[in-house]
């Protein structure tokens, strides 16, 4: 693993278009001591990579206990059926878009646009509400609801090394009628967001940005851009 694939101490990017495969989605991992956590799990066909880059970063995959998925989307929960046979771990991701999840369905998971069949797989922990916080160890893993992009979005967060690291996936969209998107509520979403104010934001297709200032930027970036549409009125 490079050496820019570390986030700060213990978080690490594992996957995505530029490491594993470009139908993935961005994948993180983060270290909680006796437990690991990953976040999102690619398109599915590169499970075996991201099982080679945990190895390589010199942990146990069988230490992963859960997979975090922040909403229903096939580049996003590919591999979690894989991930969730081999080493047990348990499925996360948030009440109203479970159900997609469960029932694989083909169009609420965008499989169908990348020609893939996603199997039925349970979930085993439904977040529930507004933020869920779950705790691995003595780290609290936040997941703010931010329905928009799907009705079930999710945004982890954690605060380490005197930074706030925020796991924005998919924040820029798109929104369509067969994802139930909803831009109103993505709006009212992206300020919940921009109040939490992030030092770095690890997006789900657009890369990494440090700092405040470049988080805040990218989020309002995006909300001009919609308000200048007419969306929003």
């Amino acid at each position: 693993m490079n050496a820019d694939q570390k986030i700060v101490e213990g978080v690490y990017l594992i996957g995505g278009s530029s490491i594993t495969s470009g139908d993935d989605a961005t994948v993180f991992l983060v270290d909680c001591g006796s437990e690991l956590v990953m976040i999102d799990s690619g398109a599915g066909d590169t499970a075996d990579i991201l099982v080679q880059n945990i190895e390589n970063l010199g942990f146990d995959p069988a230490a992963v206990s859960t997979l975090i998925l922040t909403h229903c989307h096939i580049d996003h929960i590919g591999s979690a059926p894989y991930f969730k046979k081999h080493f047990a771990c348990r499925l996360a991701a948030h009440d109203l878009d479970a159900d997609a999840i469960e029932t694989g369905d083909p169009f609420m998971t965008a499989a169908n646009m990348y020609g893939i069949e996603f199997p039925p797989t349970s979930i085993d922990k439904r977040l529930m509400g507004d933020c869920e916080t779950l705790t691995f160890g003595d780290q609290a893993l936040h997941c703010l609801h931010i329905p928009g992009h799907t009705p079930g979005s999710i945004a982890p967060y954690l605060d380490r090394d005197g930074k706030r690291i925020l796991f924005g996936q998919d924040i820029h969209g798109p929104f369509l009628p067969s994802f139930r998107s909803d831009i109103h509520a993505w709006e009212q979403s992206m300020k919940k967001l921009l109040a939490l104010k992030a030092d770095i934001l690890c997006e789900g297709h657009f890369g990494i940005f440090r700092s405040r200032e470049k988080v805040a930027a990218y989020i309002t970036r995006y909300l001009k851009q919609y308000s200048a549409t007419g969306d929003f009125l």
